[in-house]
């Protein structure tokens, strides 16, 4: 079965068709990076519009990088939450559309639930990589979510979470240092490459709730310290910013390891996932391999295509929701709102 998956839900218009063993025929991705840059962060209504102008065009790229035509798909799958509402409704409604025409069934994908089943995808026809077993549990770390989830089976009513971020996400985190230090748009990237250049014992900064009970994580109090810090005393050398950049991410890192490496033992399972566009972080992916091998547990990090937004994962997903003998009909709404029900709350205080 081969499935046409469409993503628009933030700055990356996206179309692939993907097989449903996970075999990845095409994915095509359309950047919208340069677009939002001078703004310092994603504008809504310039990505809607520019979603508006390359969803046709990148459906007909991922169809002709397959070599297929639209009557070899055998369904339609799309994001559909969560999201900017304005950008998912342009996949929203090209979906639909492409799903008409071809007389296909229709389904919506939850853009997390694709990321969690991201580690599947198949890229190399010539490499068969080892793939977690089920149940593992993930940690999902992007710009806007930061959350640990129990998998149990391929579907998304056998996620639960078990702990996720009170405030910002950690990408948030690194975009919001990022232009404290002038470092520009998209930030995590460009600290990511200054932190392998400094000393992050130049620079205390405590890893967040890394001593607290629960799995719950906070990077509003990183990212204040940090303003503090370049208000009191700014940077004056490249050096001194490395410093910084290495600091902080060392800080992030650590207390997500040391987080999702509990959650896997609390929850008496070996494998563990990476998943989200912060998941191409170089240090997350090179100390939880070694971190996760120290005790015991299989870690699973998929590549950097894998982790950053794609409609690969969206038509994998689908996939699974066809196979499970689930429909979409053409009433299919959008919302900037996870179905994954939410354990974590919102905000400071006791728990």
């Amino acid at each position: 079965m081969l499935v046409l998956g469409l993503e628009s839900s933030c700055d990356e218009t996206g179309a692939a068709v993907v097989a449903a063993d996970g075999r990845v025929l095409s994915d095509v991705v359309q950047s919208q990076v340069a677009l939002h840059a001078p703004y310092g962060g994603v504008v809504p209504e310039l990505a809607s519009r520019d979603h508006l102008k390359n969803i046709g065009p990148v459906v007909r790229e991922a169809l002709s990088r397959a070599k297929l035509q639209l009557t070899d798909i055998d369904a339609v799958a799309v994001t559909n939450r969560p999201g900017l509402v304005g950008a998912l409704l342009v996949g929203v409604q090209a979906a639909k559309g492409v799903a008409w025409a071809a007389k296909k069934p229709l389904v919506g994908v939850d853009h997390l639930v694709g990321h969690l089943f991201a580690v599947f995808l198949q890229r190399d026809p010539h490499e068969k990589s080892d793939l977690p077993e089920f149940p593992f549990v993930a940690l999902l770390v992007s710009g806007g979510h930061t959350a640990l989830y129990r998998v149990d089976a391929p579907r998304a009513d056998a996620i639960t979470e078990l702990g996720a971020t009170r405030d910002d996400a950690a990408g948030e985190a690194f975009d919001k240092v990022a232009k404290l230090l002038g470092l520009g748009y998209p930030g995590g990237p460009a600290i990511d490459r200054l932190a392998a250049q400094g000393d992050a014992t130049r620079v205390p900064l405590e890893a967040p709730m890394l001593h607290s009970k629960g799995l719950d994580f906070s990077f509003s109090g990183i990212k204040t310290r940090i303003a503090y810090m370049v208000e009191e005393k700014p940077p004056q050398s490249e050096r001194d910013v490395a410093d910084v950049c290495a600091s902080f991410q060392a800080a992030v890192v650590t207390v997500l390891i040391d987080k999702l490496l509990r959650a896997a033992e609390s929850s008496g399972v070996r494998d563990v996932v990476l998943g989200g566009g912060v998941a191409a972080n170089r240090e997350l992916r090179a100390r939880l391999e070694a971190a996760a091998r120290s005790k015991g547990l299989r870690a699973f990090v998929p590549p950097f295509a894998s982790c950053t937004d794609n409609a690969a994962m969206i038509a994998y997903a689908g996939a699974l929701r066809i196979v499970n003998g689930e429909r979409d009909g053409w009433d299919l709404v959008t919302t900037n709102a996870t179905a994954l029900p939410r354990a974590t709350r919102k905000g400071r205080g006791a728990r």
